[in-house]
């Protein structure tokens, strides 16, 4: 009489030889447990967060509202998803729609993990969100990269549950005893967990060694564009994620002595804010023309700073212009009472100082 096989098939093999499978997999299955709950219970926390314990994050008059650390992001981002994210701040609705999906996306995907509900989809989902947060977030981290850190390990976990299932302690293998005729359906075999994938054992090694390469592939090659370590020595980053960094261009003198530049606050951490105290406009040979104290910038008009977006901004500080990172902004700093703007033939650079004692420079043209 034939017996029905882990892997859905009728067969009549040795009884022995069947449990000792059978017994295999089932080890397999609750050594996976701890994994597969806590993987769900990180995404579910993500999402929750957002909806229920902290609901704030996606008000978007709230302090918190998910689209500053959308922003803070922007600089780092990898493969064009910082233009992306910059469309979507553009964009009010389509950004509302996008954190709600994704914070949705991050809900239910850890409630199916944690449940062991449709197993293999779920980690798949929870794949392509390990992607997506490595390549917006995966550079930042002031001491080390724990954004990629936790997106690296999620990314490995969710190919690990995606192959292997969920098999132990799953609504999906409850689903499978009430009706065991699920077995024989390929959807089934596919989206949940409660048995193995319905391909040959070959080919499943062909399918795993695929996975596990991909996996190590980005997972490596996305560390060593960040801290390097891997095929060049250690590095602080393209962006870093510690020191604030501003990138000026566009410098023009008006007429009136006043000058006008675009600032974009592209480099470190979003946890504090970058100051600057002072702005200098010097000569070609190193004269100072005009300059900006941190009461002349911290009493700027709104009028002098046309931010790009509405979240994180450069605007007065108590001590001169302040900014988060993302911040972009063309900025006009009036000429100062009683300039001779006679004198401003020769303008050079004006120079910016922040309050760490940074200082950052752009060619000024004549309007």
């Amino acid at each position: 009489m034939s017996t029905l096989m882990l892997d859905g098939t009728a067969s009549a093999a040795n009884p022995a030889a069947h449990r000792s499978k059978a017994d295999t997999l089932r080890i397999a299955a609750l050594a996976l447990l701890s994994i597969r709950f806590i993987q769900g219970f990180i995404y579910w926390g993500g999402g929750s967060r957002r909806f229920i314990y902290a609901p704030a994050k996606l008000d978007p008059n709230a302090a918190s509202w998910m689209a500053n650390k959308f922003q803070s992001a922007m600089p780092g981002a990898l493969l064009g998803t910082d233009h992306i994210i910059a469309f979507l701040l553009h964009h009010f609705y389509l950004l509302y729609v996008s954190l709600i999906l994704f914070s949705a996306a991050e809900l239910v995907t850890g409630l199916f993990l944690m449940a062991g509900f449709l197993t293999r989809v779920a980690a798949l989902v929870s794949i392509g969100l390990s992607v997506a947060l490595m390549l917006m977030f995966g550079w930042q981290g002031a001491t080390c990269i724990d954004e990629w850190t936790m997106a690296a390990c999620n990314l490995a976990i969710g190919a690990t549950l995606m192959l292997g299932g969920s098999g132990a302690f799953s609504l999906d293998n409850v689903l499978l005893a009430r009706k065991p005729v699920l077995a024989g359906r390929g959807w089934f075999r596919w989206m949940s967990g409660a048995l193995p994938l319905p391909v040959r054992s070959a080919t499943f090694q062909k399918l795993a060694l695929v996975v596990f390469a991909a996996t190590v592939v980005f997972n490596v090659a996305t560390y060593n564009y960040y801290r390097g370590s891997v095929l060049t020595p250690f590095h602080g980053g393209p962006v870093s994620p510690g020191k604030h960094h501003l990138s000026l261009t566009d410098g023009v003198l008006l007429p009136n002595g006043a000058v006008r530049f675009h600032a974009y606050l592209d480099g470190g951490t979003p946890a504090a804010p970058s100051n600057v105290m002072t702005a200098v406009l010097r000569s070609h040979d190193g004269i100072v023309l005009e300059q900006w104290d941190g009461s002349a910038l911290s009493h700027l008009p709104a009028s002098a700073i046309n931010n790009e977006f509405a979240y994180n901004r450069f605007v007065p500080g108590p001590f001169g212009l302040r900014a988060q990172v993302g911040a972009m902004a063309t900025i006009t700093l009036p000429a100062p009472s009683g300039v001779n703007t006679d004198s401003l033939h020769n303008v050079a650079t004006l120079q910016l100082r922040t309050v760490n004692g940074n200082t950052f420079d752009v060619a000024v043209r004549t309007g």
